[in-house]
């Protein structure tokens, strides 16, 4: 069987994951409880997960009447 080529890894934007909000930085995401700052948890369609550790956590839907 022949090799798959891999895709190039996009390069993470810094100016996405913070906001300036009254001369103040806020961060965007939640850090990694694990591995501790500087380590963001990547938002998915309904979990936050960690690239490093693999540390997951599932986002709860609100109950529909």
């Amino acid at each position: 069987m022949a090799k798959k080529k891999k895709k190039p890894k996009k390069a993470v934007d810094i100016k996405a994951l913070y906001s300036v909000e009254g001369g103040v930085l806020k961060r965007k995401t939640k850090f990694c409880p694990k591995c501790g700052p500087g380590v963001f948890l990547a938002i998915h369609k309904n979990r936050l997960s960690c690239g490093k550790c693999g540390y997951t956590e599932f986002i709860k839907k609100p109950e529909q009447k």
